[in-house]
């Protein structure tokens, strides 16, 4: 475990000390969000924040090569090699996206390039749990993986939208399945230096490390060079542990056993997901390309409640952590404990929901509700 704090805190610094010369380097480059009628922001502002935190990621993934423990994750495994030639990918693609804006279309494909480049490396789903333990053939395998990818990516890409959304969402989501895969490694007697857990805790202390610049009022931006990366490192990490973990294994206090490798990564990401997918058939339906901006996205609404920007990115923190603390606790315990505790989380928090900043008789805050929609 101290290994894994270190890498966190050597990510996070990294990403931290790193976020103001990009930001400098941004505003060189004009890589800046303009102020434009579908927005709310009134500051024309950097983007390209996910440059630094690629090199809190770098900074992760060295210090681990160095560190006795960690280092087996590097020997005599390609994954690695794999991980990095899809950051790579997506980064570049982020970067020119960020810099000139590139249609739906082409920074489709390029997700596609990043995802079939990782997934023909090794990091690929091998397994569904159907019928028991379905083992899928290369084709399949590859195919499965790329729309893993590409559905992780455009989540946190959508969900983007409110100053420190995304990158606080990814570090309480990553927390968790780091918690999972940590136990779980522990609980299975597994190798607990393995690709998935470290790749979590370095996503925590690169959403750590960048919050401090991109919570509200924003200096920085992540850009689709931010976004793109943290989708691509979730799912990454969700194929790795799967990959690794025999579903047949799990048993104990776990509820349906079997399927955990798939559920918990669902649940780390449920409202990205739901945000994703209500977007989608909210734009369909009225005739729209999906990827096409409106201001109908859950953190939207929560500023159309009467709440401010910093309040809703907060409730949507905490609504992340209820669903992911609910997945752990069905992971490694009765059933019963989850349930009870998940129904007394839900009740505070449409309470909270509730009370607008004028309910609790203290007038709305003077602050601006942020941009919208930046990216989705």
């Amino acid at each position: 475990m101290r290994e894994y704090m270190l890498c966190l805190f050597a990510a996070a610094a990294v990403t931290y000390f790193l976020t103001p010369p990009v930001r400098a380097l941004a505003l060189k480059w004009g890589m800046v969000a303009p102020v434009r009628d579908r927005d709310v922001h009134d500051t024309p502002t950097p983007r390209l924040g996910g440059l630094a935190m690629a090199g809190g990621l770098l900074m992760g993934l060295l210090l681990a090569s160095k560190l006795p423990m960690m280092s087996a994750v590097f020997d005599g495994s390609n994954t690695v090699m794999a991980l990095l030639s899809g950051c790579a990918i997506i980064v570049i693609l982020g970067i020119v996206d960020d810099k000139w804006g590139l249609d739906a279309p082409t920074k489709l494909a390029g997700q596609v390039l990043a995802a079939g480049v990782m997934a023909f490396q090794g990091i690929a789903i091998i397994w569904l749990p159907i019928g028991g333990t379905f083992v899928l053939d290369p084709l399949t395998s590859v195919l499965f993986t790329v729309i893993i990818v590409l559905v992780s990516i455009n989540a946190i890409n959508f969900v983007d939208g409110l100053d420190g959304l995304a990158a606080g969402i990814v570090a309480v989501a990553a927390g968790a399945f780091f918690i999972y895969a940590y136990v779980l490694s522990v609980e299975l007697g597994l190798e607990r230096a393995t690709l998935a857990t470290l790749v979590s805790v370095v996503l925590v202390g690169m959403g750590l490390g960048f919050l401090p610049n991109n919570l509200f009022p924003a200096r920085i931006f992540m850009g689709d060079t931010g976004s793109m990366l943290l989708g691509l490192l979730l799912a990454a990490a969700t194929i790795t542990l799967s990959g690794q973990v025999d579903p047949s294994a799990l048993s104990g206090g776990a509820f349906l056993p079997t399927l955990l490798p798939v559920i918990l990564p669902l649940a780390v990401m449920a409202l990205p997901l739901v945000d994703l997918g209500l977007a989608v058939i909210r734009r369909t339906r009225a005739g729209r390309n999906p990827f096409a901006p409106d201001k109908q996205h859950l953190h939207h609404r929560l500023l159309q409640m009467g709440h401010s920007q910093r309040r809703a990115v907060f409730l949507m923190y905490a609504w992340t952590a209820l669903i992911a603390g609910a997945a752990l606790t069905i992971a490694f315990f009765p059933l019963i404990y989850a349930g009870v505790g998940t129904a007394v989380g839900i009740v505070i928090l449409v309470f909270l929901m509730k009370q607008t900043p004028s309910d609790l008789g203290n007038g709305q805050v003077n602050e601006s509700p942020g941009r919208i929609d930046r990216i989705g």
